[in-house]
């Protein structure tokens, strides 16, 4: 297959770039991109909008530094549950505020478990009760609690620089 190279506007490139760093935490965090490039704020919009729906843009996200906002107790919860399950269940344990990441993942056969959750707590006997509710309102027993011990990168995609 071949990929054409996609031909970027000079503002689209720019905006691209903005995006990609901290946006700030202000009711209108696109007034300031606008600024930096010169034109009006709704053409900063007008211009994301554009991007979002040619698919440039695939998504457009706040992360949380869960460390920093006192969420200090991390684990991967990954879940025993069969294939015909698994968006019934995913649903259910995506739906906790506590879970950031949910998805389902092929494994080796020797790793039974098939539905991954990233789960946030503040300290470990917050993060117990938070599974014993998953697992009461999941029905699903069959689980691996993997801990995290370090943080080792928190950033993103550098696209445009």
């Amino acid at each position: 297959m071949i990929y054409s190279e996609i031909i970027y506007s000079e503002m689209e490139r720019k905006v691209i770039e903005l995006l990609q760093g901290d946006i700030p935490l202000t009711p209108r965090p696109y007034k300031r991109l606008a600024r930096e490039l010169g034109v009006t704020e709704e053409e900063v919009v007008a211009c994301i909008k554009k991007l979002c729906d040619e698919r440039i843009i695939k998504r457009l996200a706040g992360i949380l530094r869960h460390r920093k906002a006192g969420y200090n107790f991390n684990a991967m919860v990954v879940w025993q549950v069969s294939a015909g399950q698994a968006d019934d269940k995913g649903g259910i344990l995506a739906s906790f505020p506590e879970v950031s990441h949910c998805y389902r993942r092929q494994t080796p056969k020797d790793f039974p478990y098939q539905l991954f959750t990233m789960v946030h707590a503040k300290n470990k006997e917050h993060f117990s009760g938070i599974l014993k509710n998953m697992r009461s309102r999941s029905g699903l027993q069959n689980y691996l609690v993997l801990e995290s011990i370090e943080e080792l990168k928190k950033s993103s995609m550098i696209y445009f620089a």
